[in-house]
């Protein structure tokens, strides 16, 4: 049985009112709430074993390295990955397309060679590859969607060419809740030699991800989108291709040897993290990450599945509503435009009702004028949401509706 409300107890945060009113948090696209175990996890780490790792004899070094390591396993666990030295610790998503961007480019790519993306990637996966752009010369080659908000698989076939290194791709759309057929985007790829890197932000959250089974060379994915604390994430990368790749940044853990003629760099995966990491936020994930697994992620996907099901019958019921992404397989994200009324008033004055959701273009402009839109609302579920608050987001609407 998936008791909402037994796990709803372990979020105090759920419990405060905004305005007079109880909160409604529908923004867990953006970052999700935290468990107490999470938090408690890094005040008794501060408290307790707090020390630099990897570099220290004395007991809390050592304590605090074994902690970090032992994190590093239970990611690799959690994604299912063949080895911890395939598992590099982030500052998040973001970082990690950067990381890869930058040293991917650097020792793959030459002028004229292309990186394939889709319509619906957020900035982080754009940009990053626009200034490769600039640097080297590279280009962007775009898999377009139809008005549903699913890829053209036809047209991504397409775009393949002898110029063709890498696709990077979106699992789960983070405006359009679209879920994209990552194993057959790879399949393709792979068929025509070419690696991929999957943006998982909104995947690893709310459905069980399989690195053997996607196939993906690299993955990215946020703590701080799975209940963990912000600012730390994760890269995966197949070991062959870690092994092929240049290091990032330089400094600290990354070196194995160094002198003013030449440095030598560590074995993976600590040859992607030079400095101090944050050993506190790796344990806070992993305690995450446990917190999930023992719920069951199978579990918390069915609920939300059936959630957004829901959310969509009911907020189809309310005149003049648009929704923007009704995939076949779509994820608990629902952007929406009622009549002609502007996001921001929308999202302004649903937070007057103590409901929280997303205002604008969500980090993804390109995917807006496909649209012909300049933003929207976003609701994005999160397992401890209900269907009550999907009921008071509807009447909380359709009061906006008949103010306008």
């Amino acid at each position: 049985m998936y008791d909402v409300l037994k796990i709803r107890e372990d979020f105090p945060i759920l419990g405060r009112e905004v305005y007079g009113k109880p909160l409604i948090y529908l923004d867990n696209g953006a970052t999700t709430q935290k468990p107490k175990c999470v938090v408690e996890s890094i005040v008794n780490e501060y408290y307790s074993v707090n020390a630099n790792v990897h570099r220290g004899v004395h007991f809390l070094s050592q304590q605090a390295t074994e902690l970090h390591e032992a994190s590093r396993e239970t990611v690799r666990k959690f994604i299912n990955a063949k080895s911890i030295n395939e598992i590099v610790f982030t500052r998040g998503t973001t970082e990690s397309i950067n990381l890869i961007a930058s040293t991917f480019a650097d020792s793959q790519m030459n002028e004229g060679d292309e990186v394939i993306v889709s319509a619906m990637e957020h900035h982080s996966n754009i940009v990053p590859w626009q200034l490769q752009a600039a640097k080297k010369g590279i280009k962007l080659r775009v898999i377009p969607i139809s008005d549903k908000g699913e890829i053209l698989m036809d047209e991504y076939k397409k775009l393949f060419s002898e110029h063709t290194k890498l696709v990077s791709v979106v699992h789960v759309s983070n405006v359009l809740g679209t879920i994209n057929p990552v194993k057959e985007i790879v399949e393709i790829a792979h068929a025509n030699g070419v690696p991929v890197l999957i943006d998982g932000a909104q995947s690893v959250p709310h459905m069980k991800v399989d690195m053997q089974e996607i196939g993906a060379d690299f993955f990215a994915f946020s703590g701080h989108k799975i209940y963990g604390p912000t600012g730390i994430g994760v890269l995966y990368g197949k070991e062959e291709w870690l092994d092929k790749l240049p290091p990032y940044q330089g400094g600290g853990e990354m070196i194995q040897n160094v002198s003013f003629e030449k440095t030598t760099f560590n074995v993976l995966p600590y040859k992607f993290e030079a400095g101090t990491p944050d050993y506190i936020g790796s344990t806070a994930l992993a305690k995450a990450l446990d917190y999930v697994s023992e719920i069951g992620i199978e579990n918390i996907s069915a609920y939300e599945d059936g959630l957004t099901k829901y959310a969509m019958k009911r907020l189809y019921e309310i005149p003049d509503m648009r929704i923007f992404g009704e995939a076949a397989h779509k994820g608990g994200v629902i952007s929406f435009l009622v009549g002609n009324i502007h996001h921001l008033d929308m999202g302004t004055l649903l937070d007057r009702l103590g409901i929280a959701v997303r205002t604008g273009h969500h980090c993804a402009e390109p995917l807006m004028r496909r649209f012909g839109i300049e933003g929207t609302v976003r609701a994005s579920l999160g397992m401890y949401n209900t269907k009550e608050e999907i009921d008071s987001l509807v009447e909380g609407i359709d009061r906006v509706r008949k103010m306008f």
